[in-house]
């Protein structure tokens, strides 16, 4: 805008040099009008979104470097919170993620209403998001490493685990049996869907003791731990993988920081259910920088398989 309004008063000051005095006033507003005029077309025309503004260090942000960049802040490192399909793209090899399990879809069974329908609700977002349900399973290569990939979606409804994303979870562990390949999960979810009420709550039991029976049977298993990570998906199966690991600065807990100071009515220290704060107490192996975590995950898949052998 000030680049603009520079060129148009340099082009302004240029065509004033050479009239004369007396007519110089009306034609400097008719110049003047052509300016506004030429701003307001060049405003209009203007794409949008191609700036974002960082959540942590409030630096503008050119989109493109952003993405390219894995959503990770080049200022100060802040990781955005990313999308169900933009994880897949990060993670896995280039067009090596074959999606399952894509047909089975939430009901509303208990006839739950909010301000709408609940059943309205998962068709508007299903519509809004492209996906049936907030977990996304499917075959998968990290650098030629077979896998089956579980993601869970925040933007599908806070990412939060239902009736479906608990199948989803035992048949992708049920899966990756099967194979023989390990299974690698990401998190990004405000926990078990009250929508779905004690349904969603029973997820909790199902994922664990379909992660048990995969652990029984020999299965290696990864959970990759997002902001944010909370309720019922951080009390049942992203904390009882082989290993659990976080992205920088991520939520994880179990009930929200300013709900536990209410409760107990004490200061939080500086940095809890952080994952740096889970990191010191032992609650999480090890951070790993997006940019890097195709790397880490493909090593400690190869440890895992050299230890079997």
């Amino acid at each position: 805008m000030s680049a603009e309004g520079h060129g148009s008063t340099g082009l302004s000051e240029e065509s004033n040099k050479d009239q004369d005095p007396a007519t110089k006033g009306g034609d400097k507003g008719a110049g003047e009008s052509r300016s506004r005029s030429r701003l307001r077309w060049k405003k209009k025309d203007m794409p949008g979104g191609l700036w974002v503004k960082c959540d942590a260090c409030s630096q503008t942000i050119y989109r493109k470097d952003l993405e390219d960049n894995d959503l990770v802040c080049p200022h100060c490192s802040f990781h955005f919170t990313v999308t169900g399909s933009e994880r897949i793209r990060m993670v896995a090899d280039s067009e090596s993620y074959e999606e399952r399990f894509a047909e089975y879809e939430g009901m509303d069974r208990l006839g739950f209403e909010d301000r709408g329908p609940y059943g309205d609700k998962l068709k508007r977002t299903a519509e809004k998001t492209g996906h049936s349900e907030a977990l996304l399973c499917g075959l998968a290569e990290v650098r030629s490493h077979p896998i089956v990939l579980c993601v869970l979606d925040f933007k599908f409804l806070g990412g939060s685990m239902g009736e479906v994303v608990g199948e989803k979870f035992a048949l992708s562990c049920e899966l990756a049996a099967s194979l023989k390949r390990p299974l690698v999960v990401f998190t990004s979810s405000g926990g078990a869907r009250m929508h779905e009420g004690v349904l969603s709550l029973m997820q909790m039991a199902k994922t664990c003791a379909a992660l048990a029976d995969f652990s029984d049977n020999g299965g290696f298993s990864i959970c990759v731990m997002a902001n944010p990570t909370t309720g019922g998906v951080t009390a049942s199966f992203a904390m009882v993988t082989d290993l659990v690991l976080a992205e920088p600065g991520a939520l994880i807990g179990f009930a929200g920081p300013r709900v536990i100071a209410t409760t107990i009515k004490q200061e939080l220290p500086p940095g809890f259910q952080r994952s740096e704060f889970l990191l010191d107490r032992g609650h999480v192996d090890a951070i790993v920088p997006r940019t890097e975590l195709r790397e880490t995950i493909a090593k400690l898949i190869d440890y895992a398989q050299d230890r079997e052998a």
